[in-house]
């Protein structure tokens, strides 16, 4: 047997060299497959700039954007917190009995709709109040309740309850010309036409604020929307295949006609 040694020196040499190789076609510019190659240069970071600086900013501005009227719904007890055994149209007349001149906010509903939910029980058809939904929007493992109301001129109210405290607390109100009306994870979404801005249409959400105890309107945007019957149509036209006849049948074999059999006579 001879000498190990040899053998595992010109093995490392091979193995250096190997490596040295690899490394050279890697890291070479422009080094064919899996070398680095610049993407450019990269644009400056342009940070807002102030205009103005001088302003004084207001102190006192005359109204909240986004105030949202809250308060206890008199007389409407939800026993365990669950606002499923509470009825819709019972909160919103307790609500609407309870306003005075004094309380009466944009959110009050008018003459019309007031007479209609007092006969909800009557004329059930008619019923400004919508069947209400259920969902989980403050975050404390509960359902709140969303209600809707119908009102005259396409005009909508929608309503929040939060159920705390053996009650029932409005922590959300609100009255415009929907589109619709959306539930996005904890974000209630109202969308509305733009009445000056055509092809345009208001998207604001909601949002429960903990330090508010309120929900409040925390993104509001301005979306263009496809105007209907404008751009070509997407369905694809139909297809037109034209008839093909059946291939004739093969011919067969001749048809046999079936045996004639005698009448038996009288035997001899």
């Amino acid at each position: 047997m001879g000498p190990r040694g040899a053998p595992i020196a010109a093995a490392g040499v091979l193995c250096a060299l190997g490596l040295s190789l690899a490394l050279a076609g890697c890291g070479g510019e422009g080094g064919g497959d899996g070398g680095l190659k610049s993407a450019g240069a990269t644009p400056a970071a342009v940070g807002p700039a102030r205009l103005w600086p001088d302003l004084p900013p207001a102190t006192n501005p005359p109204i909240d954007y986004g105030e949202s009227d809250t308060g206890r719904v008199p007389g409407v007890e939800v026993p365990g917190g669950d606002v499923h055994a509470v009825d819709a149209v019972a909160v919103v007349r307790a609500e609407e009995r309870a306003r005075t001149d004094a309380s009466a906010g944009s959110d009050a509903l008018d003459g019309r709709t007031a007479r209609a939910l007092e006969a909800c029980d009557s004329a059930p058809a008619a019923c400004p109040v919508l069947r209400p939904y259920y969902r989980d929007l403050t975050g404390n493992g509960r359902d709140e309740l969303i209600v809707g109301i119908r009102m005259p001129d396409q005009q909508f109210g929608v309503r929040v309850y939060l159920a705390e405290d053996g009650g029932l607390t409005r922590i959300m109100s609100t009255v415009d010309q929907v589109v619709s009306v959306e539930v996005a994870g904890r974000d209630l979404i109202m969308r509305s036409g733009s009445a000056g801005i055509p092809g345009y249409e208001y998207r604001t959400a909601w949002t429960w604020d903990e330090q508010q105890r309120s929900m409040l309107p925390t993104r509001d945007e301005i979306v263009r929307v496809k105007p209907p019957g404008t751009g070509p149509s997407t369905v694809p036209a139909p297809r037109l295949v034209s008839p093909v006849p059946s291939p004739a049948s093969p011919p067969g074999p001749a048809p046999v006609a079936p045996p004639v059999i005698a009448p038996a006579g009288p035997r001899p």
